[in-house]
């Protein structure tokens, strides 16, 4: 944290009294370049959330995390059980990707990107401000009697902020049990999905506690993130600051006086006019330094420099910079821990999508049945195996066949003359394999089998044949 010239320990959060009550935040509209450019990125990405559960390539769900299912679709690319270290490899690589992008820019995950944020500053807080007014309005009608206003606007807004968080719930769900069955619901009818039903409205009241009520909480105690930056960030970080070295000089904050010379005074650039306090979403005062609860919005930014602008003094007292470029006057470097970090990135998403190339669309996997060993048939030899078949691509399989390679054999499947396994689904069975003694050289022979739907071949598969030692 900056060291402030007579700055008093802060042990205390901006959303907390002095009786440890909760303290609601009535953040000023913001307004300026920085948050133009939040709006159109937010906007871009809302419409990217909402509509990733209803794109599909090649017949996959663009993005899906059926975690009850174990399926999960990722920029169209199915994984299912087997392919979890693929998941466990992505998700690593996101963890790490986010742990660069915070030793470099700080939290501004959080200000532009979290679905949290956006949702909250770019949907309600916009709804709020368009129904009870700005931060003054919104103060004097919280602090009114129930009248019939107060009645109507609270109403009003807590009614839209049902529909929005209805609305989610439905994306939300879209994404958990796939938008194909939650058109399903809709088609047949809520009675013949009651637990979907169920888990709808659980979603929903979940979203309107959080974005009603609970809001820059989730930020400040839920999220893990803010307190992963603590140990992320470090002199050479960029992020949201005040400059306190041209904001106190010699003599520390003043008000404006436009009567004075303040560069003869001594007297810091900062008119200590608290705007900057006013429009943080989560109430915090910036000139106080870093802090867990600054999610990097820019919006004190945009508010300090209109002040600045309006009192003939240069911008930029608060900006995106690393406390080393504040007090030392050094620029950003890309120092070893970055190149540490990025080393990884790179290996691991190599790993990644190489791994992605190797991997097959169809799984087949033949195994010997639990506690059971050979059978002697005449001068044959017999093992029994399940097995089963796992299609990931969006075509029916009408006619699964298997073939001995390698050596002479013969296979047989148990009571199915014909196998058929259904697109993005599985099938198995179980199959017998006999081989004569005499091919046999070892009481463990690998064997490789073949899979065919129709004549096409799509995969082949192995496993250990049992026999006796010896064939005396």
């Amino acid at each position: 944290m900056s060291k402030l010239p007579d700055e008093a320990f802060r042990d205390t959060i901006g959303t907390i009294d002095e009786e440890g009550n909760r303290k609601f935040i009535f953040p000023k509209k913001p307004s300026g370049k920085f948050y133009d450019y939040r709006k159109w990125v937010s906007y871009f990405l809302l419409i990217v959330l909402v509509a990733n559960p209803f794109i599909k390539i090649n017949g996959n769900q663009f993005m899906m995390f059926n975690i009850l299912e174990r399926r999960f679709n990722i920029f169209g690319f199915p994984f299912w059980p087997q392919d979890f270290y693929l998941f466990v490899l992505f998700m690593i690589i996101g963890v790490v990707f986010v742990i660069l992008f915070t030793v470099i820019f700080g939290r501004i995950f959080c200000g532009w990107i979290c679905p949290q944020t956006i949702f909250l500053e770019m949907v309600f807080r916009r709804i709020e401000y368009w129904i009870e007014g700005d931060r003054g309005a919104q103060i004097r009608l919280e602090k009114q009697e129930w009248n019939a206003e107060k009645i109507r606007k609270k109403s009003i807004k807590w009614t839209v902020f049902l529909i929005i968080s209805f609305f989610i719930a439905n994306v939300f769900l879209a994404y958990l049990i796939s938008s194909d069955k939650l058109f399903l619901m809709i088609q047949e009818g809520p009675k013949n999905h009651v637990s979907t039903l169920v888990s709808l409205f659980i979603f929903t009241g979940v979203f309107y506690f959080i974005f009603a009520w609970f809001r820059e909480q989730v930020c400040i105690i839920a999220c893990p993130y803010g307190r992963l930056q603590g140990v992320l960030l470090d002199d050479k970080s960029i992020n949201v600051a005040y400059d306190f070295v041209r904001g106190e000089k010699e003599v520390g904050r003043a008000k404006f006086n436009k009567q004075e010379d303040r560069a003869t005074t001594g007297k810091g650039d900062c008119i200590d006019c608290k705007q900057c306090v006013n429009v943080c979403p989560t109430g915090i005062d910036i000139r106080n330094g870093t802090q867990m609860e600054c999610i990097n919005c820019t919006a004190c930014i945009d508010e300090c420099d209109t002040i600045m602008d309006s009192v003939g003094l240069p911008k930029g007292l608060i900006r995106y910079a690393s406390e080393d470029e504040i007090e030392k006057k050094v620029k950003f470097k890309f120092t070893p821990r970055m190149k540490g970090y990025s080393a990884v990135l790179f290996i691991l998403t190599g790993i990644l999508i190489g791994l992605l190339f190797l991997r097959s669309d169809v799984e087949a996997s033949i195994l010997r049945l639990p506690g059971q060993l050979f059978q002697h048939k005449g001068d044959n030899i017999s093992n029994i195996y399940t097995f089963k078949i796992i299609n990931k691509t969006n075509n029916d399989f009408n006619d699964i066949r298997f073939k001995l390679v390698g050596i002479k054999g013969t296979l047989k499947m148990v009571g199915k003359q014909q196998l058929k396994v259904p697109k993005q689904g599985m099938n198995g069975g179980t199959l017998f394999v006999e081989i004569n003694q005499n091919l046999l050289d070892s009481d463990k022979t690998k064997l490789k089998i073949e899979v065919y739907n129709g004549d096409e071949k799509i995969e082949t598969a192995t496993t250990n044949f049992l026999s006796p030692r010896s064939f005396d």
